[in-house]
């Protein structure tokens, strides 16, 4: 048998063993209900996809395009049933009883019915697509269910942050394909940043001109210990941004663009130095800072945080933002822009002359209620355009704008202020796990990342709800959302590794009621199945460490460690010698019964490779049986 083969029927083996033992049917995120019938539906040529309309159409050529990957054969496409013929339908009548974006399911041994309308029937398909089994001879065999589901939250979002690095559109398509697959519904664009402007602005040719490039990128962890000297560049058109919200907008995802203002505005003021409270003033770059090129005038930034040098509040400065947003909102038709409104600091504003007396001439107390004054205009602005604003959760301070919706992100203090002020909100608080630029394991194989520990079960763990709200409170709280920021992210194999499986856990949180959440279903039955879908895929997503392994050090002198493959057709290798394991070193395929004599430890090392031989980073566990403590020696 060659390895290919066996490498396929390895996974298809997995597969079914993980998927028989399921509630959920496999399906991620976890339906509300899911009720088990007798028998099956056997999937088979002789089998007619039934669609009458053109939703149904659409969602036909969808799924008649996955069943011929997965059973090597197409459907025949009718638009009614005879006699009695097996059918698939896909259809919207009694749709309107659903709740938004809801569907069901119904298999029977001679139908499935898919019931919903718009995004509840492309969501019915996503989940079909999922829960279908693999191919016995030539038939599936699909068992009889009724399933009755919609979304806990209307705001399902991922933010991707291009101004660090830049993406191709092929990059972004792929990217939204993973997205609509596990039904979240946004996709927040962060387009603008001190590092560079990525959006064609045909008023402001310099944004892109001068802005979408900078010279070079610290190398290693902020504030860097050196400059690689390559430049940083990329924009996209107009045109090419409308291909995006096209693309979108067919798995009904919408685009959400941010434009950053009054802060992280370093590539703009670079561009239009006017835009500053001192256009003569050098961009600052402390004397130890890794740099590229010229430290004269203004720059676009090289390295990472908050920077001084933010939009003045004139006159000039609202008719530019005024100008930007008309053509923002002429390609993107959400409801919402997303104006940023975060780390804004307020240094220049107290040494500029012009800020202090236009405090003094419209009553302001201080510089955050300046930045409110500066919101709340973009606000009125945008209002008038028939949008509304989101904001991180700095828009708060100095006072809210009135119809604003705030992104939390330090926390849930602000969001949960905002909410008892009866401000719509979305959850998305980096100490919660949502920022997914945070490093996934304490491995020292992990890339160098910003900080932070977010492990997939952490978002998992996560409610968006916060329990000081009150039942009405805990309405405004419209939805959760992962942040992708990527100073630490240059490639896509990086952004996906980043993403997969942390957005797999979000859709849960996102779509699952509360009481319907299992992290053990979630993590032993179906997330194998899906990293398994991910890995044929190509995808680079982050392979699991193994399930049940220990962290922290366990104590004793015999030990019987019972791991779990977190990929289906993934396999375990482990190491008991310090040495690191790889596929030299044994393979996992029953509890390893280990004794360590008293007053010694051993070291148990593992790493999983999937099917593909993509593998995890290393874990270690100690099993210490009274070990004396090394001190590290003394530096000289």
């Amino acid at each position: 048998m060659n390895k290919a083969l066996s490498i396929f029927i390895g996974v298809l083996i997995s597969s079914n063993a993980f998927a028989q033992s399921d509630p959920n049917l496999g399906i991620i995120p976890a339906p509300v209900s899911i009720t088990k019938n007798s028998g099956t539906f056997l999937l088979d040529k002789t089998v007619v996809l039934v669609h009458n309309d053109a939703d149904g159409a659409k969602m036909g050529d969808l799924l008649n395009a996955f069943i011929v990957n997965k059973a090597g054969f197409s459907l025949r496409e009718a638009k009614a049933t005879t006699g009695i013929q097996k059918a698939i339908v896909l259809t919207s009548v009694g749709a309107d009883k659903l709740p938004e974006e809801g569907y069901t399911i119904k298999v029977t041994p001679n139908q499935i019915v898919l019931t919903g309308k718009g995004a509840g029937l492309f969501y019915a398909v996503e989940s079909a697509m999922q829960m279908i089994p693999e191919k016995t001879g030539d038939k599936i065999a699909v068992p009889a269910v009724f399933i009755n589901d919609y979304p806990r939250f209307k705001y399902r979002g991922t933010m991707l942050d291009v101004g660090r690095h830049f993406f191709p559109i092929s990059f972004i398509k792929k990217y939204i394909d993973q997205l609509a697959y596990y039904k979240i519904n946004t996709f927040h664009w962060h387009l603008t940043e001190d590092q560079g402007w990525r959006l064609e602005i045909k008023k402001y040719p310099k944004l892109t001109t001068i802005g979408s490039s900078r010279n070079g990128t610290i190398i290693a962890h902020h504030p860097g210990n050196g400059n690689d000297q390559t430049p940083v560049k990329g924009f996209y058109t107009q045109e090419e941004a409308k291909e995006i919200v096209r693309y979108a907008a067919s798995k009904y995802i919408t685009v959400i663009p941010e434009i950053e203002l009054p802060g992280h505005a370093s590539a703009a003021i670079a561009s239009y130095p006017e835009l500053s409270c001192f256009p003569d003033r050098d961009t600052f770059v402390a004397n130890n800072t890794p740099w590229a090129g010229s430290r004269k005038g203004k720059q676009v930034q090289q390295t990472w945080g908050v920077f001084d040098d933010i939009f003045v509040p004139s006159e000039n400065t609202f008719t530019f933002l005024q100008n930007v947003l008309d053509e923002v909102v002429a390609i993107f038709p959400s409801k919402y822009i997303h104006i940023g409104g975060d780390e804004a600091p307020k240094t220049y504003w107290k040494e500029s002359a012009f800020c202090q007396n236009l405090m003094k001439e419209k009553g302001l107390k201080d510089e955050h209620e300046l930045q409110s004054y500066f919101i709340q205009r973009i606000e009125k602005y945008l209002n008038g355009k028939g949008r509304s604003i989101i904001g991180w959760d700095e828009i708060l301070e100095g006072g809210l704008a009135p119809n604003a919706t705030v992104m939390s992100w330090r926390g849930e203090a602000g969001g949960i202020a905002a909410a008892k002020e009866n401000h719509d909100v979305i959850m998305t608080p980096g100490s919660m796990g949502l920022y997914i630029d945070h490093k996934q394991s304490n491995s020292p194989d992990e890339p160098v990342t910003i900080g932070g520990l977010a492990p997939y079960q952490k978002i998992y763990a996560y409610d968006p709800v916060p329990k000081e709200l009150t039942a009405e409170q805990g309405k405004h709280v419209i939805g959760v959302q992962a942040n992708l920021w990527t100073e630490y992210v240059k490639t896509t194999a990086k952004a996906e590794n980043h993403a997969f499986p942390r957005l797999l856990a979000l859709s849960e949180i996102s779509w699952t009621p509360v009481a319907k959440k299992d992290l053990k279903n979630f993590q032993e039955d179906r997330l194998p199945l899906h990293l398994a879908n991910l890995d044929k895929k190509g995808l680079n997503f982050w392979v699991p460490t193994p399930i049940g392994q220990s962290e922290k050090p366990l104590n004793g002198g015999d030990f019987n460690i019972e791991l779990k493959v977190p990929v289906a057709g993934g396999k375990i290798y482990y190491s008991l010698d310090e040495s690191r394991p790889s596929e030299n070193a044994f393979l996992y395929n029953a509890p390893i019964k280990v004794t360590v004599p008293h007053g010694e430890k051993r070291i148990l090392k593992t790493i999983v490779v999937a099917p593909s031989g993509r593998r995890s980073v290393v874990t270690e566990t100690v099993l210490n049986n009274g070990a004396p403590e090394v001190k590290a020696e003394a530096k000289k």
